[in-house]
């Protein structure tokens, strides 16, 4: 199926449907179930995490890095700067280039993929400082709202290709499994996790395609999230909390720093952690399935499958060292 939404997406191919009629009066059913649940709670609006961080590292060259993507990317549900995912990349990155690092989220809560397109416009208005590297993290609000599959696709890789073009490196954290949303009940928990995983896996194989990298966020990364829903997801028991936000970061910066080439790479694959190069469609799917795996192209059209060792983020008590120096007015 993600093979199909792919290709689609490239040779212009309509919708392609997640679910059968049949099932349609149990789902309508299910979802007004869901709006009443979900959401209940207040998230606050995403605190502004822009400016540079390791100020440890003095005025050397800064990494330019920029997010891109929905209310996940933004961090919405937290309440501090230093819990938001753009926040605790750029204080890893920092700490493992032992170089400053120049934040500048353009994501926007309740984003779907054809808004890139503008996000992307705000980052490369100014020549001088185009991003190194760019995390996007979209694709849940196109499976909430119903985006055809296809579209969401194109869009992706339409905004994964000008940013290479741009030259910047770019790491896709592809759409999360919203079948771990607590108050999603059967047969929509089902549906949302299927619709999440082909969605996902449709992304990492234009992303590759374009030279792109992708994590797969799963279910914002391994089983303690649906063990430990209370902790893990924030106050609307929709969005994370900070505990949500900070394993998804510890799970994409070992690939944000491989692709600026700051961890070691090896063409020995670890098979004890079920590493392999496999063709593009079957590492998608295989990614899509297991949360916190890497995708990279190797040549076409096989891509690299690998499950990096998670790098330690910075707790809070660390903060001073790699905190924002200089704050962007928003």
């Amino acid at each position: 199926m993600a093979r199909r939404i792919a290709a689609g997406a490239a040779y212009g191919g309509g919708s392609i449907g997640l679910i059968g009629a049949a099932g349609m009066g149990v789902l309508l059913a299910e979802v007004q179930l869901a709006k009443r649940s979900v959401g209940g709670g207040v998230a606050p609006v995403p605190p502004s995490a822009d400016g540079w961080y390791g100020a440890l590292f003095g005025s050397m060259e800064p990494v330019r890095m920029s997010m891109l993507g929905d209310s996940l990317a933004a961090g919405q549900g937290v309440r501090r700067a230093g819990q938001t995912p753009g926040a605790l990349l750029a204080s890893g990155l920092a700490a493992v280039a032992e170089r400053p690092v120049d934040l500048w989220n353009v994501a926007l809560p309740g984003a779907r993929s054809d808004d890139l397109d503008r996000q992307i416009s705000l980052l490369l208005a100014d020549p001088a400082r185009i991003p190194d590297v760019c995390v996007i993290m979209i694709g849940a609000n196109d499976v909430t709202h119903r985006m055809p599959a296809t579209e969401s696709v194109r869009l992706l890789s339409a905004a994964v290709r000008r940013l290479r073009t741009a030259g910047a490196e770019v790491v896709v954290g592809t759409c999360p499994d919203l079948g771990t949303v607590e108050p999603v009940y059967q047969p929509l928990r089902w549906l949302a996790r299927r619709a999440s995983r082909q969605l996902a896996a449709a992304q990492t194989i234009v992303t590759v395609e374009q030279g792109g990298r992708t994590v797969s966020l799963g279910d914002l990364l391994g089983p303690e999230f649906e063990a430990h829903p209370r902790e893990l997801f924030g106050p609307d028991n929709f969005h994370p909390s900070a505990e949500g936000y900070a394993t998804a970061a510890m799970a994409v910066l070992p690939s944000l720093c491989a692709v600026l080439g700051l961890w070691p790479e090896t063409d020995q694959l670890d098979v004890t952690r079920d590493e392999d190069v496999l063709p593009v469609a079957k590492a998608a799917s295989a990614a899509a399935a297991q949360a916190g795996t890497e995708v990279t192209g190797v040549r076409a059209p096989w891509a690299l499958l690998k499950h990096r060792r998670r790098r330690h983020l910075a707790s809070p008590a660390d903060e001073e060292a790699t905190a924002t120096t200089q704050v962007r007015p928003a």
